[in-house]
């Protein structure tokens, strides 16, 4: 990962399976919880400008987070294309890597809700936070 951006996440009753552990479908709420403060501090959007979809989703399980844990997000983006990005993410309890997973989120404009190009300012900020280089 490169600069490093995480958000602490509550597990909730309704998070938990029969044996105690976060349901495997939860931890995509996890990862939004995580992209959305992302895109809010780091990108400077508001929850309701947020026009990104989801085109891509993995998610690798590596220990299980049980109630009482107290689950980190952390993530970074990866690729800056044009009108899509990548972000890898690790869901951590104690510093143990609970998953990690990828996404691919495409901007749309919400008029239209076809691919549009990623704002030049908000590409800049998330460029300057990640160091990422620009690609001609």
């Amino acid at each position: 990962m490169s600069a490093e951006f995480t958000v602490d996440v509550p597990v909730r009753f309704r998070d938990l399976d029969p044996m105690n552990h976060v349901n495997h479908a939860v931890y995509a709420s996890y990862l939004e919880a995580g992209r959305t403060a992302y895109l809010r501090d780091v990108a400077g959007l508001a929850e309701e400008e947020i026009s990104f979809v989801i085109v891509s989703l993995e998610i690798s399980y590596e220990r299980p987070i049980t109630k009482g844990d107290d689950p980190t997000v952390a993530l970074s983006v990866t690729r800056l294309g044009d009108s899509s990005c990548t972000m890898d993410y690790e869901v951590r309890v104690d510093g143990d890597v609970a998953a990690t997973a990828e996404t691919t989120i495409v901007h749309i404009d919400p008029e239209t809700e076809r691919p549009s190009p990623i704002p030049d300012a908000m590409a800049q900020r998330i460029r300057e936070y990640e160091g990422l280089e620009v690609v001609a």
